[in-house]
């Protein structure tokens, strides 16, 4: 790690990013970063028909994701404070790719590499999998209305594209950590002792880290 420490959780919907984060964020005292879901105006329709809006919904997260990295950077990572993010901005293109069609595509690729060129990179990233049944039942559990329509073939779908995603990722950037999480098998929500792994593994890198400059 380098520089202020900026970590940024990612994994499919309803794996528990925002839970993690918060913790984190609780314990090591760090400035939380939660990306907007509920405020999307076209989320609930795009869950009811990815076709038609994919592209307001896509665009609507892209601008306001950039807006709060651009909001963190200036009043935290820039005067040193240290931030946990319950998403990293580089997800847009896992969702853009999957539901916007090549024309849309080919456009929002370009914006997005417009607003995202000086984006601040996280220094850390971790990452939580699951299988569907997980998700499934994670996302009944905190009872979104807006979710309630997600088939379970596009979250299927959804968490294989993330694996993939992150083999891109660790080859892209070799020098930030990642983390992995098997969701599956650890419940930092309800276990305090799995939620004590996860801490004392994080606190490690940042350990290191500290050490090291």
């Amino acid at each position: 790690m380098q520089g202020v420490p900026f970590i940024a959780i990612e994994g499919p919907i309803g794996v528990g990013k925002t839970s993690l984060a918060k913790k984190l964020a609780t314990h090591f005292d760090f400035r939380l970063l939660k990306e907007i879901v509920e405020e999307n105006p076209f989320l609930g329709k795009f869950y009811d028909d990815i076709d038609e809006w994919s592209f307001q919904t896509e665009m609507f997260f892209l601008c306001n994701r950039y807006k709060q990295l651009e909001d963190i950077e200036k009043k935290y990572l820039a005067r040193e404070k240290p931030v946990i993010a319950d998403y990293h901005i580089s997800k847009n293109m896992i969702f853009a790719q999957r539901t916007l069609h090549a024309t849309q595509f080919e456009k929002y690729e370009q914006i997005y590499h417009i607003l995202t060129k000086d984006m601040p990179l996280p220094n850390m990233l971790i990452y939580i999998h699951a299988g569907l049944d997980t998700l499934l039942e994670r996302i009944h559990r905190r009872g979104r209305d807006i979710e309630q329509n997600i088939k379970p073939s596009y979250l299927d779908q959804l968490a294989k594209d993330y694996e993939s995603y992150m083999e891109s990722f660790e080859q892209l950037h070799p020098d930030i950590p990642v983390i992995r999480i098997n969701g599956d098998e650890l419940d930092f929500v309800k276990k305090q002792d799995d939620l004590e792994t996860i801490i004392d593994e994080v606190a490690g890198y940042l350990n290191h880290h500290t050490s090291n400059v």
